[in-house]
């Protein structure tokens, strides 16, 4: 039986650009903290696995691991949000973050960081999808571009601002890589007491009914096949009995999830959801988006570490041409749609030149001049800007507003789970391809009786190398980053693909509240009519 839909206290007026505006700074702050969770760490790692004494593997995992508990809770937030009150699940993940923070910066080996990076990860699950529901909920998609542009421009500064502060932090002698983690937490707790005070949602009247077994399903089942894609390659061989029980065991939890959410009446993941053909695209298209610009990019700061030998506040800096391109890309093009109400020319450009940056920085190595370095970065940063948030705009502008949540969360899901997916690989790419080079080096200088301690995997403390090993660490690893790169491009291209064939259709004038208002009145008219005449 179709549940009806849900009735609000009252019914919503289109808000005014400054009530918009202030109920979007909680939003934004409790965004930024998301972001700066990320990236704050990326220039510590190198320092932060080195004092841990951990290897490559682990460098990967701290990384991964947030993006796997992200990815494997997004879809639950997505369906919380369309059933519990949205500020209150925003206040949550926000201390759940606080929580991960502190038992990070509080780690004193390198398990106790990726269990505290887990925990962030499940915060930053419902920050990725709530953010967007409520954005939805409260702006008409016609208006939307000129917000998410501002949006872009929040994530351009906690991107450009986190690795800045977290190399300050470590070449900090009295500060240290623990407050890389410490700095989040009073910008958390600022975000929960600005949301408390400036979002003011309707209070959705509905029966709370979660599908806890697809839940589980659906978070057992992706988490067997990303351990599979984390693991493999390193810890077991890819053919081999730990893959086959993991991977088998992944499909069949989630072939269980697909039995399980199709006959309950509140679903995770609606499946019918994946008829509509925009969902579907952008779907796709996000898990590929996911995939070449997580993956590709996680590594540029142990590139600018190792391989140029740069401080991490210098690495910081140097990432600034990538951002730079991504926020007025993002803001440029937000304006234009708004103005204008085409879309899908800004997600084929995107797509197009997102692809052309990761080509062109798989031309990089050791040598290469930071002028075009720069070139290359902000071409990417200029086509990731056009597509992300874009991707979302266009699923949200088709989709019922009862489904608001279950497609933001959708798509946040599949990026998610290609940035996780591209970490993992292409982590293990790196890994094995620094140890070939390195091993090729150290037998061409003469000096293989150090390959093996070398090529194990662990992230070297480049300070400590003698002149010789050191060009030979730095040249593997200007190498491998390429390699990156150059796997990226194809699975970008793949996205281009994808998003061609979408159909551009016009964006809405109404925000996702007055949809559901109308929705409501509309299926209450109908059942009162289908009374009358029985």
């Amino acid at each position: 039986m179709n549940s009806t839909p849900a009735p609000v206290e009252a019914s919503p007026t289109a808000m005014t650009h400054r009530q918009i505006l202030q109920a979007m700074s909680g939003l934004m702050a409790g965004m930024f903290v998301a972001i700066l969770a990320g990236t704050v760490v990326a220039n510590a790692l190198p320092r932060i696995i080195a004092d841990l004494e951990a290897s490559q593997s682990s460098y990967t995992w701290v990384i991964t691991a947030e993006l796997l508990a992200m990815t494997a809770t997004v879809p639950l937030w997505g369906k919380l949000s369309d059933l519990f009150n949205q500020k209150l699940l925003l206040q949550l993940s926000l201390s759940l973050f606080i929580i991960g923070s502190l038992l990070a910066g509080f780690s004193q080996e390198v398990g106790l960081l990726i269990f505290s990076r887990v925990v962030q990860g499940i915060g930053a699950g419902g920050l990725t999808a709530l953010a967007q529901v409520v954005m939805a909920a409260i702006i008409p998609p016609r208006r939307l571009g000129k917000y998410a542009g501002i949006f872009g421009a929040v994530f351009a500064v906690g991107t450009v601002a986190g690795p800045l502060i977290g190399g300050v932090l470590v070449d900090t002698s009295w500060l240290g890589w623990r407050w890389c983690f410490f700095i989040g937490v009073p910008f958390a707790l600022f975000a929960i007491a600005l949301l408390q005070r400036t979002l003011k949602l309707p209070t959705v009247r509905r029966e709370a009914k979660i599908n806890f077994l697809g839940a589980f399903l659906i978070v057992a089942g992706v988490c067997a096949l990303l351990i599979w894609v984390s693991l493999a390659g390193t810890e077991f061989d890819w053919v081999s009995w730990q893959t086959a029980a993991l991977t088998g065991g992944g499909v069949l939890l989630l072939i269980a999830a697909v039995v399980v959410e199709s006959r309950v009446p509140e679903p995770i993941i609606p499946l019918g959801i994946f008829r509509n053909r925009t969902v579907t695209l952008t779907t796709v298209a996000s898990l590929l988006v996911g995939v070449a610009m997580f993956g590709g990019t996680v590594f540029l700061s142990q590139y600018f570490q190792i391989s140029l030998g740069k401080s991490p506040t210098i690495a910081g800096l140097m990432s600034l041409p990538m951002i730079l391109g991504l926020l007025v890309s993002s803001t440029v093009a937000g304006q234009i749609i708004t103005k204008t109400g085409r879309w899908k020319v800004y997600l084929v450009a995107g797509s197009v030149i997102m692809t052309a940056g990761l080509g062109l920085l798989s031309t990089i190595d050791v040598d290469t001049h930071f002028g075009l370095l720069s070139v290359y970065m902000a071409t990417m940063g200029i086509g990731v800007g056009m597509l992300m948030q874009n991707l979302v705009l266009a699923a949200q502008n088709d989709v019922p507003a009862t489904e608001l949540g279950a497609a933001t969360s959708v798509l946040s899901f599949f990026r998610s789970m290609g940035g996780t997916i591209g970490t993992s690989v292409l982590g293990a790419i790196l890994a094995n391809r620094v140890a070939t080079e390195m091993t090729e080096g150290l037998t061409e200088a003469g000096i293989l009786a150090g390959a093996n301690e070398s090529g194990e995997g662990g992230v070297p403390d480049m300070a400590t190398l003698p002149g010789p090993l050191r060009e030979i660490v730095e040249h593997a690893y200007g190498v491998a980053t390429a390699d990156l790169f150059l796997v990226a491009t194809p699975v970008a291209a793949l996205a281009v693909i994808a998003v061609v064939f979408i159909k551009e259709k016009p964006l809405k004038d109404t925000s996702g509240m007055e949809r559901l208002t109308a929705e409501s009145a509309d299926s209450a008219g109908r059942a009162a009519s289908t009374a009358g005449v029985g």
